[in-house]
C-alpha cells in the first residue's frame, strides 16, 4: 500500500470546509440529534437536493422523535413515499419506537445502544455522534471510501471486507488529527469534500486542499480507484397490476407485505403472470378481467432486478362479498391517494 502523510489530511480538509463547507443545511439549524439521525437515514443513497424537501416536510409532519413513534405506518411511509428504498422509512419508524420503549424518548448516546436500533450501521452511528454531541467516532460512508481510497492509494472494491478493514483504520488514524470540539464539522467536512469535490467522475483535483499528499493524484490513478464493483447484468422480470375503480371513481390499493419489493407500501393489486392476475380477480372482484383496457407497460429499476410492470385498467368493478379478516384491500378516493405511502411509478401512474 502506498503511503500518504498522515497529518496533512483532516487540518487541511477542516480549512478547505470553513471557507467552502456546507453550512446551512436544514438539519444543521437547529443541530438536533434526531434531525441528525433522520437526515443521515435519508442521505443513505440519496443526494442532499433530492433529500432536503423530505426532510422538511418530514420533520413539520414528525418534529419530535415521540411524535414519530407514535404516528401510524400509513403516515410515516406518504411523509416518505418518492424516496425509495423504504426499508430506510420502516427502520426509522422501529428505531423511534424502541427509542422511547428503550430510552426515554431520546437517541441514546452510546455507540453500541445506537448500532443496535434498525437501520443505523457503524458508519451512521458514528456520524450521529460526532455531528450530535461531537463525539470521537470515525465514518464511512460512499464519499469517505471512495476519498479514502484515492488519498492513500488504496486498490480493491471498498465493498469487500479486507479493503473496507483498510479503510476503517485510516478513517480512525486522521480522527486523531481533529480538535477537540470540531468533530461535527469534520465529518460533515468529509461528505462534502467527497459530494463537491473528489467526486466519482470528474474531481476537481486541481482545487483540491489534500492535492499534495494524494496517492492518486501522484500517481495518475484517480480514474481507477476506487475499484468499481464487478458488474452484473440486471436481470428481467415482468409482472402485470389491476387499476380498478368502483362506480364512484374510487381506485383499489393494496398493502403490500411487511417484506419485500415496495413492503408496506400501498400499490395496485399485482401478480407475477396474467394467469395469476386473473385467478386473482375471478377470486376477489365482480367484473370481466378481459374487458380490461391495457395501458404503456411501466419500466422500474430496482438495485437487484428491472421490472417491467403491464398495468390493466378497468371501471365499475366491486369487490365480492367476502369475509375478510384483514384490511390489505381498500377503496380510495383519488383525492385521498397523498395520505397513503405509494411507490413512486404507480402514484406517476395514477397521475397523483
Amino acid at each position: 500500500m502506498a503511503e500518504a502523510a498522515g497529518d496533512a489530511f483532516a487540518p487541511r480538509l477542516l480549512a478547505w470546509f470553513d471557507r467552502h463547507g456546507r453550512h446551512d443545511l436544514p438539519w444543521q439549524h437547529p443541530r438536533t440529534p434526531y434531525r441528525v439521525w433522520l437526515s443521515e437515514i435519508m442521505l443513505q443513497q440519496t443526494q442532499v437536493t433530492t433529500a432536503t424537501p423530505y426532510f422538511l416536510r418530514f420533520v413539520e409532519r414528525f418534529p419530535t422523535l415521540p411524535d414519530l413513534a407514535v404516528a401510524t405506518t400509513d403516515h410515516v411511509m406518504a411523509h416518505w413515499a418518492g424516496l425509495g428504498y423504504y426499508a430506510r422509512a420502516r427502520n426509522l419508524h422501529a428505531a423511534a419506537k424502541a427509542c422511547v420503549a428503550d430510552h426515554g424518548g431520546e437517541l441514546p448516546r452510546d455507540f453500541d445502544a445506537l448500532h443496535a436500533l434498525p437501520g443505523i450501521g457503524r458508519s451512521t452511528a458514528g456520524a450521529i455522534l460526532s455531528q450530535a454531541w461531537n463525539d470521537r467516532f470515525p465514518i464511512l460512508d460512499g464519499n469517505v471510501k471512495r476519498v479514502l481510497a484515492r488519498f492513500h492509494g488504496i486498490a480493491g472494491w471498498p465493498g469487500l471486507p479486507a479493503v473496507e478493514k483498510q479503510l476503517w483504520a485510516l478513517a480512525e488514524q486522521h480522527l486523531r488529527d481533529v480538535p477537540d470540539g470540531r468533530l461535527a464539522d469534520y465529518t460533515q467536512a468529509q461528505m462534502d469534500f467527497g459530494a463537491t469535490l473528489c467526486t466519482r467522475a470528474k474531481p476537481a483535483c486541481v482545487v483540491c486542499p489534500v492535492q499534495e499528499d494524494c496517492v492518486a493524484r501522484r500517481d495518475g490513478l484517480t480514474a481507477a480507484l476506487p475499484t468499481s464493483k464487478p458488474s452484473k447484468v440486471l436481470p428481467e422480470r415482468e409482472a402485470v397490476a389491476l387499476w380498478l375503480e368502483n362506480v364512484d371513481g374510487e381506485i383499489l390499493l393494496q398493502r403490500r407485505p411487511e417484506t419485500g419489493i415496495w413492503a408496506s407500501l400501498w400499490t395496485l393489486p399485482q401478480a407475477d403472470t396474467d394467469a395469476g392476475m386473473r385467478d386473482w380477480f375471478t377470486r376477489e372482484m365482480k367484473g370481466r378481467y378481459d374487458n380490461a383496457e391495457e395501458l404503456p407497460v411501466v419500466v422500474h429499476t430496482f438495485s437487484h432486478y428491472r421490472l417491467h410492470l403491464q398495468p390493466l385498467r378497468l371501471r365499475k368493478v366491486a369487490l365480492r362479498d367476502v369475509v375478510r379478516d384483514n384490511d390489505d384491500l381498500r377503496w380510495v378516493a383519488r383525492g385521498d391517494l397523498a395520505t397513503l405511502g405509494l411507490p413512486a411509478p404507480i402514484r406517476k401512474l395514477l397521475g397523483n
